[in-house]
Order: structure tokens, then C-alpha cells, then sequence
């Protein structure tokens, strides 16, 4: 994942919010501008330079002392960033820190 592309997309109001991506955001109480700000300054926990139709990212941050994951893309020939989904990590799926995936 290219931060400086995204960062700049989210600077420009390059940002296509995929429907999916709204209505969960919706349903859990999760803000545009906080999406934003884990794009912005949080950890790539996972890297997948290999999705289709463009490179993707799983980031983590922290909103109010809360762990949020946003998952996003970008489209290095255009700049446009894709907002997939944003959800708040349990511990029943992460460990701890919230950054490890539990093994099944």
C-alpha cells in the first residue's frame, strides 16, 4: 500500500465510499472523518499488494482509546482511494493487540 497516494487521495476528496462500506459504517456508529484518520495515521497491520482490482491494506487505529480496522485500496494509475469496510476488531477474532489474527 502506497500511503503517500492515499493520504493524498483523502487530502483531495479522492475518496470513493463503497456502499457496503457505508452501511456497516452506519450500523456501527463508525464517522466518515474517523475513517479518515486511521487512513491518515494508523498502522498497516496486513498488506495485500495482490488484490483485485487494486493493491488493498487491513489498518489499525485508535479512536478514543478504542481499536478501529479500516480496510482500503488505491488505485496507483488514478490516485482514487476505495474505502471497502471499517468495523471496530474483537478479541474473539484478534489477539490483544488487536494487530494478530487468532488462529482458528
Amino acid at each position: 500500500m502506497n500511503r503517500n497516494v492515499l493520504r493524498s487521495a483523502i487530502e483531495n476528496g479522492y475518496i470513493e465510499w463503497q456502499r457496503h462500506s457505508l452501511e456497516r459504517m452506519f450500523e456501527r456508529e463508525i464517522s466518515r472523518e474517523n475513517v479518515k484518520e486511521i487512513l491518515r495515521k494508523g498502522e498497516i497491520i496486513e498488506d495485500y499488494p495482490d488484490d483485485k482490482p487494486y493493491p488493498s491494506a487491513l489498518f489499525l487505529g485508535w479512536i478514543n482509546e478504542e481499536p478501529l480496522h479500516v480496510v482500503a485500496a488505491i488505485d496507483l494509475l488514478t490516485g482514487w482511494g476505495f474505502v471497502i469496510t471499517a468495523y471496530k476488531p474483537d478479541l474473539e477474532h484478534f489477539e490483544s493487540d488487536y494487530k494478530t489474527r487468532r488462529q482458528k
